[in-house]
């Protein structure tokens, strides 16, 4: 979909998509309708020609037809809400992988929209946006329902035909004035709700660490105060469509009655014959439905509505990061910054030789923070000013699938997913036996410590992990991620505080592991560690220390602890 995206074009891209199977549905429920409106026609025809007159023949001609009329609008219904059925589900599915596709596009997307806002919209929304279609029906339905009951009475009567020719227009006019309300408090009522989902969402994955520094009981009270706020927001939203269908209900009652009573006037006075009247009685009776269903028919499209602006909010956002033109050298890289500013850091050099291993310590954790997010690509080059280039190629100018393999940055707070270590690790199917795998893969697992969450499990690299490793400890989903990472053998890696979770005898594992992995003998990769732990840093190259959003001295870890008081401060606590 165009950048333009809005949510009429959603809608009206649904109804494209599905056409052939919105028009044989609609007019399936047409017929449907036809039928149904037949029905008292066709009671009154046996009461004037066969229960007045007596005729046998006439009565069993007729209730033949009424019999046939049943058979058909049963099968009409049958197939028809069949055929849109599949239309809706097909659409449903459409719509979610296209804002799954775009949410999880590799070059990110430009949105303020949190986590749960954007499962919310590529769940509920999506799905909301794709009742359009089972809408459409209905709406012909109605209006094919009010032609024919309209006709049947003006052929029986002129007037009692005109009040519904005339009155259904009225009564839907008035009624559409109600729409805007309607679409605006639908509108908040699902942003909210996208709210609360993301707070929630931010609650759960992050309920450990806020346990631990205490902070639980504040995280609950703003999920309780955004939850109350989209709690309000759903009871007012509630509050109108069900006052607006209540409305909508009485004038179309007493419409119907208003016909069924003019009838029976008309009946009085000789103007109607029986089963004229029992006739009109029934479409009385029968018009109510449709009725119904027009007046709540801006109820039903400002839902539609409100959820396919939600969808089109996320088409519609740009990429986060530029597509790029240019190549890059075969490896090994460098990496190297340049003028960085964002958030704290100010000007920031850093120059990493291909083949170094280099520590990064940041005291103020959101200098790190800045920098990491940064490399990872989670910031539009528009919103952070210098330059960072990956083998003297400028990142914002590189082919992005190229830069991002080249430039690999595993954050502090990784994600872990459902499925078995095995696929966490390898970012592959499960559909390989052991001994097919790749050779290195144990290797990894033990530079990085993860060796011990595979023996651990009786179903090894298979054992099952649920949704966000919550079947694993902190430490085993750190070192399942950086198994993740070290795997990929990016030529340039970046890794932010990967072993916080760890006890000091598994960091050793570790800070050996990664440095004999990455940079033993024969090996060029470049290794970034943004880190204040002393195991890891001792390991390193050298170290570069960030203070007041530049570099302030570099050197290797014991020169930095034996003359830096600043440095002791920060790493050696």
């Amino acid at each position: 979909m165009s950048q333009r995206t809005t949510g009429s074009r959603v809608l009206l891209d649904g109804i494209r998509r599905n056409r052939g199977w919105l028009t044989a549905g609609s007019a399936m429920y047409g017929g449907h309708q036809i039928c149904e409106a037949l029905v008292p026609v066709v009671i009154g025809v046996i009461i004037d020609r066969a229960v007045a007159t007596g005729d046998t023949g006439a009565l069993v001609l007729w209730v033949g037809v009424l019999a046939a009329l049943f058979v058909v609008l049963s099968l009409m219904w049958r197939f028809g809400a069949r055929l849109l059925t599949y239309a809706e589900a097909g659409e449903g599915y459409t719509l979610r992988v296209e804002v799954a596709g775009k949410i999880l596009q590799p070059r990110g997307v430009r949105t303020d929209l949190r986590s749960g806002e954007l499962l919310t919209i590529s769940s509920s929304d999506a799905d909301n946006a794709s009742y359009l279609l089972d809408y459409i029906p209905r709406i012909v339905a109605s209006v094919t329902a009010t032609a024919v009951c309209a006709v049947t009475l003006l052929l029986i009567n002129v007037p009692l035909g005109l009040a519904v020719v005339l009155g259904t227009p009225l009564v839907l006019l008035v009624l559409h004035l109600g729409t805007p309300l309607i679409t605006r408090r639908i509108q908040h009522q699902q942003e909210t709700a996208g709210e609360a989902a993301s707070v929630a969402t931010d609650l759960v994955s992050g309920l450990r660490p806020l346990r631990g520094i205490g902070a639980q009981d504040a995280a609950a009270q703003r999920y309780r105060a955004v939850s109350r706020r989209s709690l309000r927001a759903t009871l007012r939203a509630a509050r109108t469509q069900r006052g607006f269908e209540g409305i909508s209900a009485t004038v179309s009652n007493l419409l119907a009655a208003g016909i069924a009573i003019a009838a029976g006037v008309l009946a009085l006075d000789g103007a109607l014959s029986i089963g004229q009247f029992v006739t009109v009685i029934g479409l009385a009776q029968f018009l109510v439905e449709p009725l119904v269903q027009l007046t709540v028919v801006p109820s039903w499209v400002a839902e539609a509505r409100a959820s396919a602006n939600r969808v089109a909010l996320v088409l519609s956002a740009p990429p986060l990061v530029p597509e790029g033109q240019r190549g890059l050298d075969p490896p090994p890289h460098g990496l190297e910054i340049t003028g960085l500013r964002r958030g704290g850091i100010d000007g920031l050099d850093l120059a990493v030789a291909p083949g170094e291993l280099v520590g990064v310590v940041a005291p103020r954790a959101a200098d790190a923070e800045a920098l990491v997010e940064v490399l990872s690509g989670r910031v539009a080059p528009d919103d952070y000013g210098g330059s960072i280039a990956i083998g003297g190629t400028d990142l914002a100018a590189a082919e992005h699938r190229a830069a991002r393999a080249a430039l690999l940055v595993e954050p502090h707070h990784t994600d872990i997913f459902t499925g078995t270590l095995l696929s966490n690790i390898t970012a592959s199917t499960d559909g390989v036996g052991e001994s097919e795998l790749d050779p290195d893969l144990d290797a990894v697992l033990r530079a990085s410590a993860a060796h011990d969450v595979v023996d651990v499990h009786a179903g090894g690299l298979h054992t099952e992990v649920t949704e966000r490793g919550a079947s694993l400890s902190g430490g085993q989903r750190q070192r399942v991620a950086l198994a993740r990472a070290l795997h990929a053998r990016p030529p340039v890696l970046v890794l932010h505080d990967p072993t916080t979770a760890v006890d000091p005898v598994t960091e050793h594992t570790i800070a050996r592991g990664l440095a004999a992995l990455r940079h033993g003998p024969g090996h060029t990769f470049t290794t970034v560690l943004v880190t204040c732990s002393p195991i890891l840093l001792a390991t390193t190259d050298r170290v570069v220390v960030v203070d007041g959003g530049v570099v302030r001295t570099s050197g290797t870890h014991a020169e930095l602890a034996d003359r830096d008081a600043g440095y002791r401060k920060a790493v050696l606590r």
